[in-house]
């Protein structure tokens, strides 16, 4: 098939790669040239495991192709896939001004019948304003269709290839046998696809993130209450992930969520509630659990040292999960600006995500790419993200670099006993030393 994709960011990329990848011919449209003009060159400019690979095969094979110009692209292609980004408001509601555009535009070069999806994450009506603006422009035959992504960064590739579920809104017949079609190999060992009315479909990726996003709130209420009542988070989660009514997802204590999608979905869930009178009370909750689990963390810190004044500290880890270079919504970007304003210093160490924070903190961080660098002279490590690198380190190199021997752990890599036996002071998200300094 012919397929367009109109925004090549981080869900257009992948989808776009993955579909030329199955055989398809996919012309990725992006406005932004300087963009067009990196991926043309083979600069994906997003790490992704596997991604830049993927790209290169199917450019070489000339199956993928990128430009600018809209009426190249729609007019060649049979279905278009709106994959713009749709950023949150100031009060939480999603910015749909980039769907709305690339709605407009495309309209203009309609000749024949296309097949339009909104891949973006958008409100339930969306996908019916974009039909509104299209047929508003356009005489040409057309149908609209809701095709939520359920990509997780780090493991996009694979989430695209081997899918939990496809999901399709659709109301037309003929629209739903081409998208049947066209995933049709993404499905053939297990049948995966879910076909529904376009609001439910639009609105089943705002429920199953702030799904996700409450399990990870709960266990983070949970963790900080075994804080107070001395039980332990590690033996309360795991009693809890073998009740298979439960399972073990989502339910590890930590910072909070982060990235481009949890955040910004729970708020505009939200806000969906209150555009149709609907309090979504559960929803606030888990989005003030997870503002406050940074604060807390930070008070952990303030209340070892007492006055942050003139004190370092290590970051091991920037963004917001391992395996990929956002640092959207990072517990770390919380962190860092708390620590800098109670006037400490930071070295920072991350094994990707090193760049997109010296956009934010140039002048105030000291970066590295030596992990074990940057804890000489510090006064405590403090534990960001998990990456594997961190996972089993040299708690002796450690421990002779540190000024003091002192970790805070906001992703509870470590044994706490362990650590405790080695002469560190060590703190995560749930327990909290009785023994204050050593």
């Amino acid at each position: 098939m012919n397929i367009c994709v109109i925004g090549s960011g981080y869900v257009g990329l992948v989808t776009g790669s993955c579909l030329a990848d199955s055989g398809n011919n996919v012309i990725c449209l992006d406005i932004d040239k300087s963009k067009i003009a990196a991926l043309k060159k083979g600069n994906v400019g997003i790490y992704e495991p596997g991604l830049s690979s993927l790209v290169e095969r199917n450019v070489k094979s000339n199956r993928l192709t990128f430009t600018t110009d809209y009426k190249s692209a729609v007019q060649g292609s049979e279905i278009i896939f709106l994959a713009v980004s749709t950023p949150p408001n100031e009060d939480g509601s999603a910015n749909l001004q980039y769907i709305k555009n690339a709605a407009s535009e495309l309209s203009e070069y309609m000749n024949s019948y296309k097949i339009i999806v909104t891949k973006s994450t958008v409100p339930v009506g969306t996908t019916s304003l974009v039909s509104e603006i299209i047929k508003s422009k356009t005489n040409h035959e057309f149908d609209v269709a809701s095709n939520p992504e359920f990509l997780k960064e780090g493991s996009a590739i694979n989430d695209f290839m081997f899918p939990d579920r496809i999901v399709i809104g659709v109301e037309s017949v003929k629209a739903e046998n081409k998208l049947k079609e066209l995933y049709d190999p993404f499905i053939r060992k297990e049948v995966r696809l879910v076909v529904v009315d376009i609001r439910s479909s639009e609105l089943s990726k705002y429920a199953a993130n702030a799904m996700l996003a409450t399990r990870i709130s709960f266990i983070n209420e949970i963790a900080n209450l075994c804080e107070k009542v001395g039980a332990d988070i590690e033996s309360v989660r795991k009693i809890m992930s073998e009740d298979k009514r439960i399972g073990k997802h989502f339910i590890f204590p930590g910072l909070g969520y982060g990235g481009s999608c949890f955040p910004k979905d729970v708020k505009s869930l939200i806000d969906i509630g209150k555009q149709n009178s609907t309090s979504m009370e559960i929803c606030n909750a888990v989005d003030n659990v997870n503002s406050n689990q940074r604060i807390n963390f930070f008070k952990k810190i303030e209340s070892y040292f007492k006055d942050l004044r003139g004190k370092k500290f290590a970051f091991w880890g920037l963004s917001f999960k391992p395996n990929t270079d956002d640092i959207r919504e990072a517990p770390s970007i919380d962190i860092a600006r708390s620590l800098l304003g109670s006037g400490a210093d930071i070295n920072a160490h991350d094994p990707v995500a090193s760049e997109n924070f010296k956009e934010l903190f140039s002048d105030s961080i000291t970066f590295s790419d030596d992990n074990y660098g940057i804890l000489k002279d510090c006064d405590a490590l403090i534990i960001n993200t998990e990456w594997s690198e961190y996972k089993q380190p040299d708690f002796e190199k450690i421990k002779s670099l540190l000024k003091t021997p002192v970790i805070f752990d906001g992703r509870n890599l470590y044994n706490k006993q362990q650590m405790e036996d080695l002469g560190f002071f060590y703190a995560n998200i749930g327990y909290y030393p009785t023994n204050e300094k050593k």
